[in-house]
């Protein structure tokens, strides 16, 4: 009997055992399983949507930088073309040319007609004349419009020979600007200030506004005239040319002779006329001095006069 209780003991301990063991098998098969199936699926999930997000995204970035490559380019390309139509330049030459002999006169008719022709005009001129009293030297001053001046310049190198030239521009573009900027604010301020003036009812107030007013209007006055004259030396370049014909050679001939009196004689006559101005300069120091010793001389005389009347008695 005892042996008996003790194997149903047995046997019963050994079932509650293997059902804790399926148990326990079973709840971590299951565990280990959506766990697994969890974990696998998120990240298949999220592997899945990150390569499908991919070449969005780099689509997206491919066509934005193309975009902004565009911009860059667009950009650049308005600043070329900015730079290129609104630059303000000043452009000055000169040049001195040698002219063949005889030729003066016809190369300055030459640098008039090339003015005119271009829509330019000759803002200075002047001629010189050698010994002989024929024109052989002189200077021209054209204003040519801007785009006519790098031609112009071709030309007039070709009508002699290039001694020296000298090209230069200023550029005045920021100053322009600037003085845009000002008369813009100037022409705000009049405005606001006329509408003061209308608004106005107290003498005084008025008084106060139409001198502001005035000062304003002088500044705008002077703007404008310093924008007028920077627009007339840009449209029109200026170019300076200095031309001579070549200076004759002299030769001599015998002894020369008559070349050498006539050079002492300019030298003696020279240094007559130097004594002489210097005389005419010293004349009251030596008048003074010419005085002085007369009166001493007089002292002198008298002196001895009576020393000789003393030795007679």
């Amino acid at each position: 009997m005892k042996i008996q209780r003790i194997s149903k003991r047995f046997l019963l301990y050994f079932i509650l055992l293997t059902a804790v063991i399926a148990l326990a098998l079973t709840s971590c098969g299951i565990f280990g399983q959506s766990a697994e199936s969890v974990d696998g699926g998120y990240f298949e999930e999220t592997k899945a949507a990150s390569l499908e997000e991919a070449p969005a995204m780099e689509m997206a970035e491919g066509d934005f930088a193309a975009e902004e490559e565009s911009v860059y380019r667009d950009d650049a390309q308005f600043s070329d073309t900015a730079n290129t139509t609104d630059r303000k330049v000043i452009k000055t030459a000169y040049l001195e040319l040698e002219v063949g002999e005889g030729k003066f006169e016809k190369a300055l008719f030459d640098l008039t007609r090339l003015a005119d022709n271009n829509g330019g005009f000759v803002s200075n001129t002047q001629s010189y004349s050698d010994a002989d009293g024929k024109l052989t030297s002189g200077s021209i001053t054209i204003r040519i419009p801007h785009d006519k001046y790098n031609s112009a310049l071709d030309l007039i190198k070709d009508m002699g020979t290039v001694e020296s030239i000298t090209v230069s521009g200023q550029d005045v573009t920021q100053e322009y600007t600037d003085l845009e900027s000002r008369l813009r604010n100037l022409n705000a301020q009049e405005e606001i200030l006329l509408d003061l003036m209308s608004q106005s009812n107290d003498v005084g107030d008025s008084i106060e506004v139409q001198r502001e007013l005035s000062y304003v209007m002088e500044q705008i006055e002077v703007i404008k005239g310093r924008m007028n004259y920077l627009d007339n030396m840009v449209s029109l370049s200026t170019i300076d040319v200095y031309m001579h014909e070549p200076e004759p050679i002299t030769t001599s001939t015998g002894w020369g002779f008559l070349e050498a009196l006539k050079k002492g004689l300019r030298g003696a006559v020279t240094v007559f006329n130097g004594i002489l101005i210097f005389l005419i300069a010293a004349s009251p120091i030596l008048a003074i001095i010419a005085i002085i010793l007369v009166v001493i001389w007089l002292i002198i005389r008298s002196r001895r006069r009576r020393r000789a009347r003393v030795e007679k008695k």
